[in-house]
């Protein structure tokens, strides 16, 4: 892993949000096969992810935030992570107002959840490239930490692939276009996470207030997304699978951050 500890802040950003997206391509793949997905194996990659995403908020984001912060350091991570949530609840919103398909209901509702996850997966792409910027200028993200966030982003991203494919060929688009357009809404996070390490690279005084910012938007987007889909299948499961995503992200942030 040397070779990947020497590339550039946004190189290792590229390479972390391209493997995010083929975990969204793999998870639309299943659609050329079947028009459906088991609920139990759904519930827990969606809670497993929502387990992850949470501890890498703490380990990934809040953390090295608070180290790279000196002066007002709780206002400024405050506010950042505030303005990440925030983010998040205006995308639902106005998702949720839009008349696309409004003869359509089912048609409405498959375009809304379209827009939704692709716009969902841009501050997931600016987390990831922020923390990688981060690592290579050295400011408290350790690789680990940094990896394990794209692995949690990448999981959940998995599912969020077979949400947008499946609804889609359900209501009658062929397989290829299905497949096509639920990994397109993946591709976001590739752009997203190349600007988010450059900005950092470029402005590291922004740091603190964007690592900030990503940790919000990802409670919001477990809050949003994540939490309500995988417990709608049973609360012990997903508890469980909640449970199971946040201990494996502490121990390898702890045994080997």
């Amino acid at each position: 892993m040397e070779w990947f500890a020497n590339l550039e802040g946004w190189q290792q950003a590229l390479m972390a949000t391209t493997f995010t997206w083929l975990l969204t391509a793999l998870g639309a793949l299943p659609v050329f096969f079947c028009k459906s997905v088991g609920k139990n194996a759904f519930s827990f990659m969606m809670s497993s992810a929502a387990g992850i995403m949470l501890a890498s908020t703490f380990f990934s984001l809040l953390v090295p935030a608070m180290e790279t912060a000196t002066d007002y350091a709780f206002l400024i991570l405050t506010s950042g992570f505030v303005l990440g949530g925030l983010t998040i609840i205006l995308t639902d919103i106005i998702t949720s107002k839009l008349h696309i398909f409004s003869d359509n209901a089912k048609k409405q509702s498959c375009a809304v959840m379209c827009i939704a996850v692709t716009v969902h997966n841009i501050p997931e792409g600016l987390a990831v490239g922020i923390a990688f910027g981060a690592l290579a200028l050295g400011n408290g993200v350790e690789a680990v930490a940094a990896i394990m966030l794209a692995v949690g982003i990448g999981i959940q991203n998995f599912p969020e692939g077979m949400c947008v494919a499946f609804p889609l060929r359900a209501n009658g688009m062929g397989r290829f276009k299905s497949f096509f357009i639920g990994q397109l809404s993946g591709a976001v996070e590739i752009v997203a996470g190349v600007f988010g390490a450059f900005a950092v690279t470029v402005a590291s005084g922004i740091l603190p207030y964007a690592l900030s910012f990503s940790a919000g938007a990802m409670v919001a987007v477990v809050c949003s997304e994540l939490i309500p889909e995988s417990f709608a299948a049973g609360k012990v499961k997903a508890t469980l699978g909640v449970t199971f995503g946040f201990a494996l992200m502490m121990i390898l942030d702890l045994a080997f951050g």
